[in-house]
């Protein structure tokens, strides 16, 4: 492995950032952290969707029921909490840090809890619980990396953890497009000689081997296609920025709320009796907002732009609040999973809320806005709701349109409170290779 101390020094020489040499050493274990971290998000989700097979079609199908039966529904997520709260409360490791106190770059956990984090994830994803994979794939890559690099290299902890993050992300999302607005701040803050993309270079590269590995093993896909937005009008900002302020003014909520629902949930102390509630109210939701309300969100996500036309308002209000409620009793009750999935979903549904009400509202405008104001409430990064907005659509003709809206968006979540508990995550430090 490429020796990191003698790329300080060629960052440090002459306050240049580091050389190309440097660089280009450091971009082997770069992409082979992206495609082991893409490998193994691919193995969380083949190993989820078999266990969802089995619970969700198989065996309601051998019993003679649909998977839609209220009494189902209620019964898996139930079991489901049961089942999470036992791995929390017995198991070595007790399933890692709790999701809702972590971020997408907060410190890597410990090895020895990778299993039993591995597992609670693996039965949250099949049993429908309202959570994404993002938050515990990233903690257990970037643990990974951290210890087999540290074993075998000189490359230090902090840009191990950053390369797996990236490589993780752009595995998620199929583009390392995502890894570089998701990292685009942090590096820039980073004190040092070198341009932002020196201090990128290394990130890219990884979320690069990532995205691409995850393409060729045939991950899902963020992108869907709507009609193309056309020509911009000014009654396009009017109604995009009242779609996007709406979206955001909901998220903000969520996230007023969310400690307190949080401390509610861990009054009762027991992982088992909090997971098994937690599971009993998302069986409930679930039974309110139907099948499309339940699980992480991506499919549903594309469910519902496959046939944007077939669900009235109401029907478009009810899944944004369900969802919503049931992203916050899911993080809050003790599950672990991510929070950017679920909360997508919420987003496409209240673009589609504002396309059925608004007439003549294009109808990639208002999917781009309704998700670009929830996401940047609950990420506080205007960057990656921008991202998702385009990604979303699938239609680059909209960013002139979101870069405006963005603006006054962002004025609303500012000074938001975040959409996490006690947040630990200190930031990133400055890689060596950085310079």
């Amino acid at each position: 492995m490429a020796d990191t101390s003698a790329a300080h020094e060629a960052g440090a020489s002459d306050g240049a950032g580091p050389s190309i040499r440097i660089l280009l050493l450091l971009s082997l274990p770069a992409l082979a952290i992206g495609v082991v971290s893409a490998l193994v998000l691919w193995l969380l989700d083949w190993v989820s969707d078999q266990l969802r097979t089995g619970l969700w079609d198989a065996l309601p199908h051998a019993m003679g029921i649909g998977s839609s039966n209220p009494w189902w529904i209620m019964t898996v997520l139930t079991v489901t909490g049961f089942a999470v709260g036992l791995v929390v409360w017995l198991m070595p490791g007790h399933g890692g840090p709790d999701s809702a106190t972590t971020g997408l770059s907060s410190p890597p956990p410990p090895i020895g809890t990778l299993p039993s984090i591995l597992v609670v994830v693996v039965i949250g994803l099949a049993g429908g619980v309202s959570l994404g994979p993002e938050n515990p794939i990233i903690a257990i890559n970037s643990a990974l990396a951290v210890f087999a690099l540290g074993r075998f290299s000189r490359i230090p902890p902090a840009l191990a953890m950053m390369l797996a993050m990236s490589a993780t992300i752009g595995a998620l999302f199929g583009t390392p497009v995502a890894a570089a607005l998701v990292l685009t701040g942090a590096v820039a803050a980073i004190k040092g000689g070198g341009s932002l993309w020196d201090k990128l270079f290394l990130p890219v590269a990884a979320a690069a081997a990532g995205s691409l590995t995850m393409h060729l093993l045939g991950g899902q896909s963020l992108a869907f296609h709507l009609p193309p937005y056309g020509t911009p009008h000014a009654i396009d900002f009017v109604t995009g920025v009242l779609v996007a302020a709406l979206s955001a003014v909901i998220g903000v909520a969520a996230a007023f709320v969310f400690p307190y629902l949080h401390a509610g949930f861990h009054a009762l102390r027991n992982p088992l009796l909090m997971t098994t509630f937690g599971g009993l109210l998302l069986g409930a939701l679930g039974v309110l907002g139907g099948p499309l309300t339940l699980f992480k969100g991506l499919e549903q996500t594309g469910e519902l732009l496959e046939h944007p036309g077939e669900y009235s308002a109401a029907t478009l209000a009810v899944f944004a609040g369900v969802k919503i409620v049931a992203l916050l009793v899911a993080a809050s009750a003790g599950f672990r999973g991510g929070r950017v999935f679920p909360i997508v979903f919420v987003g496409v549904a209240i673009g589609l809320f504002a396309h059925a009400i608004i007439p003549g509202m294009p109808l990639g405008l208002a999917v781009a806005c309704g998700a670009m104001g929830v996401v940047m409430a609950e990420t506080r990064d205007g960057w990656i709701a921008l991202f998702l907005g385009v990604a979303l659509t699938g239609d680059i003709t909209l960013l002139p349109m979101l870069c405006v809206i963005t603006l006054p968006t962002w004025l609303i979540v500012t000074k938001a409170p975040p959409f996490e508990i006690a947040a630990k995550n200190e930031g990133l430090t400055a890689p060596p290779a950085a310079g």
